[in-house]
C-alpha cells in the first residue's frame, strides 16, 4: 500500500517539514486562502515530489456565524452549506485556483455539527458537486450525520468519506483519507494506539494528524508503517 503521513498545517518551520513529511494539509485555504503569490512560493519551497492537500475555504461549508469567521476575521451575509449561490461558487474557483497552484490532489470539504443530514442540505450537496469541476479528489468529512446518509451522498457523489478511524469507520472511497483528532487536541498517541491505527489503514491514502503533538505522532506513524513494509 502507498500510505502517505503528515500533518493538519505546519506545526513546525516550512523546510523543517518538507524535509520530514511528504504530504501536508494546508489549513489555511480554510480560513482565509492566501494570495496566488504565496501559494506559489510554497510550491516553490516543496520539494518536487512533495503534495499538498487542500482543505476548502470555509464560505463554501460554513455559516458566517460560525466562530471560525471571526478568527479570519472575514465578513459574510449569506454563505455556507453548500448553498447553491454566487458567494459560494465564487468561493469554490478561489479554492480551486489555489489547489490548482500547489498541484493538489485532494479537496477537503470539512463541514460543521450544524449542518445536518437534511433533504435541503443533501440537495445542496447534489447542487454543488453537479456544477463544479471534479479535476480533484474530493473528501467529505460530516459530523452527527447518520451512517445511511453518508454512504447514500458519498456514493452518489463519488466523495471519500474522511473520518477519525478511532472515532468512526469509513464508509465510501476507493482510498483512505484519516484525520487524527487525538481524542482530545492534547493527547499525545501511544505505541499502542499507533500499532491499532496501522491496522485499520487498510488501502491506499493518506494519514494525517491534527493534535498537539501532530509532528512526533506523525514521524512516530511513518517509522512504524516503514517498518511494517520492509
Amino acid at each position: 500500500m502507498v500510505i502517505k503521513v503528515g500533518c493538519c498545517g505546519f506545526p513546525t518551520g516550512m523546510s523543517r517539514y518538507f524535509q520530514t513529511f511528504e504530504v501536508v494539509e494546508v489549513q489555511k485555504t480554510f480560513y482565509k486562502p492566501p494570495s496566488e503569490r504565496t501559494a506559489e512560493k510554497w510550491r516553490k519551497m516543496a520539494p518536487e515530489n512533495f503534495e499538498f492537500t487542500v482543505k476548502a475555504w470555509q464560505v463554501i461549508t460554513h455559516p458566517p456565524t460560525s466562530p471560525t469567521f471571526r478568527k479570519a476575521k472575514i465578513k459574510a451575509v449569506d454563505c455556507g452549506f453548500f448553498k447553491p449561490i454566487r458567494e459560494v461558487f465564487e468561493a469554490w474557483e478561489v479554492t480551486r485556483n489555489i489547489a490548482k497552484i500547489l498541484r493538489a490532489k485532494f479537496i477537503l470539504f470539512q463541514t460543521p455539527k450544524s449542518f445536518k443530514d437534511s433533504a435541503e442540505n443533501m440537495q445542496n450537496m447534489r447542487d454543488f458537486f453537479n456544477c463544479i469541476e471534479r479535476d480533484f479528489i474530493f473528501g467529505f468529512e460530516p459530523r452527527g450525520w447518520r451512517e445511511e446518509s453518508i454512504e447514500k451522498t458519498c456514493r452518489e457523489l463519488d466523495l471519500v468519506h474522511v473520518v477519525d478511524p478511532f472515532v468512526v469507520s469509513q464508509l465510501y472511497g476507493e482510498i483512505v483519507y484519516f484525520r487524527l483528532h487525538g481524542f482530545n487536541y492534547k493527547h499525545k498517541y501511544t505505541d499502542e494506539e499507533l500499532e491499532k491505527l496501522a491496522e485499520m489503514v487498510d488501502k491506499d491514502g493518506y494519514v494525517m494528524f491534527n493534535n498537539i503533538h501532530m509532528f512526533d505522532d506523525a514521524m512516530r506513524f511513518r517509522r512504524l508503517i516503514e517498518k511494517r513494509q520492509l
